[in-house]
């Protein structure tokens, strides 16, 4: 990759008052809580956001009449202090079936002391998606992206 190529990763990072383990639990055990009900790719309203907390669990939406939205895989999991899952949606927005064509979201959970602790995310290799991976880099990198769901994760931790 040249020097002058866009970066393929979006970083954003939040400093929590909870020690590590219950930063890393809520965020797998709640994360219902964290994702917004409006980042919807099913034809209804979705009833449960779901991460199921091993390697090779899923990452999906639940709807309301029972159908399931399948979005994400998980790729490592490691409590308290990271976890991987996979981000098998592509630049318009649909569900992506070819894996080498998925991102990957990595969460570290860093502790900064016994109640204090750094969670800081990365989402790379947005290039897999192929064109117009810019868009879909800019989607998770603005307001409405990673930064609010890191905003609902320090919201469910509390």
């Amino acid at each position: 990759m040249s020097s002058d190529t866009a970066d393929t990763s979006v970083r954003t990072e939040i400093t929590l008052d909870v020690p590590v383990e219950r930063a890393f639990r809520v965020f797998t055990e709640r994360f219902d809580h964290i994702k917004p009900r409006e980042h919807n790719m099913l034809a209804v309203d979705i009833a449960l956001s779901v991460f199921e907390p091993k390697v090779g669990g899923r990452v999906y939406d639940r709807g309301v009449d029972g159908s399931e939205c399948q979005w994400g895989r998980v790729l490592a999991y490691h409590p308290p202090t990271r976890l991987v899952f996979s981000w098998d949606i592509s630049p318009r927005w649909q569900i992506e079936t070819d894996q080498a064509r998925s991102s990957e979201v990595e969460v570290r959970f860093i502790a900064e002391g016994e109640r204090r602790t750094r969670v800081e995310l990365e989402h790379r290799h947005l290039d897999r998606h192929g064109e117009g991976w810019q868009g879909l880099a800019a989607g998770v990198k603005a307001d409405q992206g990673w930064p609010l769901y890191l905003q609902r994760f320090a919201e469910a931790s509390r």
